[in-house]
């Protein structure tokens, strides 16, 4: 069953992009549960999609996926995206495709909530 969530509508994509820092989420069976200082950065692609880079330290070392995300319906105003991973990411031939809704962005752009159509998965991110 699908749960309805407002989302934000005209995000604007150039602001969103730079990097975000994770300060608060919901426990998720994809992110370590010893992980600390967990990122993404977001970095415009020419074909208007962006690319994603994850990353997270895990007993003092790196650990990070990239990926691209994209408008789930190109025609739409919403900020309902979705997020293609390979996983493992070092073998390109196992996608996995995520929702990514953006639900609230400030005015200037430095905090945002981040969700799942679910709501198993929200998360706040902080731009310093």
């Amino acid at each position: 069953m699908a749960s309805h969530q407002e989302v934000v509508r005209g995000l604007n994509v150039e602001k969103y992009m730079g990097r975000w820092y994770e300060t608060a989420l919901f426990p998720s069976f994809f992110q370590p549960k010893n992980g600390v200082d967990t990122r993404a950065t977001y970095t415009l692609r020419p074909d208007g999609n962006f690319s994603v880079l994850n990353e997270v330290w895990v007993n003092g070392r790196r650990k990070s996926i990239s990926g691209i995300a994209y408008k789930a319906d190109p025609r739409s105003d919403e900020a309902k995206l979705k997020v293609k991973f390979r996983i493992p990411p070092d073998l390109p031939f196992v996608p996995v495709v995520g929702d990514y809704w953006v639900l609230y962005v400030d005015d200037g752009y430095q905090n945002a909530v981040v969700g799942h159509p679910t709501r198993r998965f929200l998360w706040d991110k902080f731009l310093p």
